[in-house]
């Protein structure tokens, strides 16, 4: 899929479409492409971005919007990523092992597809910044005014993290499955508690690197047909067991009902992660699994399974420059002398549609130069 030509690019996405295997999990791929589609809507559209002291900020209208907060439960997606990462890279490491690839093989490749358009991404902008301040006088650098285009990356740190630990979480899913989710589950609760309760602030930075492990584990079992053999009934009760949970732990002075920060409540479940994005985990995966069969149906259509292969081929480098690119429509914007409206007003909403095709223009582009540092690492 390295190919430039479009009419070659879309005769190879065709090949790779008719030589799927009747196996393939396509519900995986599907999953992926819609989380990170997601989160690029979300930070394009749904969030009200200002200047604030110079610099860009993207606060959330939640607190405005009635039955968003609960909304929040299902669209603050992040952790369904994680668990279909769970599945893809517990494959990808029992196929290293049975192939011979090892810990090396494994570390080399899933590292180099995770880091490498990362790196293209920050050295662009580097080169960039640079260029900007030698340009344009009293240029100050895009750290001081446009964090909001590299604090999504804070994901791929996470997603480092757990990837490390893949040969020891691998292990101990083999040799326990449910004893050792249910002893993370019990750990992320406890640490928590020491949290809330005795007001040791520092366990949250602790739950910021269990909770993602927890729910990356989930992935195992995905992957090792757990969630498939409890049947439809399993799936319902896991849903419902978990968004009792959900319910219940809002209703606690301690956890905020929406899942992502908003204007008039600084907390966020995110970052210092707690053990609600853990539920969170859960409650998506059931839902999941109940839609999974009616998917899977779906994406067996030729057109619906070339986009999503298409989409995952570049997923990586699409996340990394969405931002980039909704900052280039935001100063074309400006250029031409509108002002960001910093309400969530009727006509903040009319403008909605603008801040989805705008951006996306602009990322075809940038996908379109960059995309080629994550299509050579995937062999295609």
């Amino acid at each position: 899929m390295t190919g430039s030509n479009p009419t070659g690019l879309s005769s190879q996405l065709d090949r790779y479409v008719a030589s799927t295997p009747p196996d393939r999990d396509r519900f995986v791929d599907f999953l992926r492409v819609l989380a990170i589609g997601v989160v690029i809507v979300w930070h394009w559209a749904l969030s009200i971005t200002q200047w604030e002291d110079g610099a860009l900020v993207m606060p959330n209208p939640i607190d405005v919007v009635p039955g968003a907060s609960i909304a929040t439960w299902v669209l603050q997606i992040m952790p369904l990523f994680f668990v279909v990462g769970g599945f893809v890279n517990y494959a990808a490491w029992r196929s290293s092992q049975r192939d011979g690839g090892g810990l090396k093989g494994f570390y080399v490749t899933r590292i180099r597809r995770l880091l490498w358009p990362t790196a293209v991404f920050v050295a662009v902008w580097l080169v960039l910044d640079g260029v900007l301040w030698l340009a344009v006088a009293d240029y100050r650098s895009v750290v001081d005014w446009g964090l909001v285009i590299f604090k999504p990356l804070w994901f791929l740190a996470a997603y480092l993290w757990v990837i490390l630990l893949v040969p020891l979480t691998a292990r101990l899913h083999d040799a326990g499955q449910a004893l050792t989710l249910t002893g993370m589950g019990l750990t992320i609760a406890l640490v928590d508690l020491g949290r809330f309760w005795l007001g040791i602030e520092e366990f949250g930075f602790l739950n910021s690197a269990l909770v993602w492990v927890f729910v990356h584990q989930l992935g195992y079992f995905y992957r090792d047909g757990a969630f498939e053999r409890i049947g439809r009934r399993g799936q319902a009760a896991l849903s419902l067991g978990a968004l009792t949970a959900m319910i219940v732990l809002t209703n606690l002075p301690v956890y905020a009902v929406s899942m992502v920060a908003t204007r008039d409540v600084e907390f966020s479940h995110m970052f210092p992660t707690t053990a609600m994005i853990a539920v969170v985990g859960l409650l998506q995966t059931g839902l999941a699994m109940l839609l999974r069969p009616t998917l899977q149906a779906w994406l067996r259509r030729p057109r619906v399974w070339k986009t999503v292969i298409a989409l995952n081929a570049v997923i990586l480098t699409v996340f990394v420059w969405h931002m980039t690119a909704k900052v280039a429509v935001l100063g074309a914007y400006e250029a031409l002398g509108f002002e960001l409206l910093t309400e969530p007003t009727a006509a903040w909403w009319v403008q909605r549609p603008l801040w989805v095709v705008g951006p996306g223009l602009v990322l075809i582009v940038l996908v379109a130069l960059f995309a080629r540092f994550e299509l050579r690492l995937r062999g295609d």
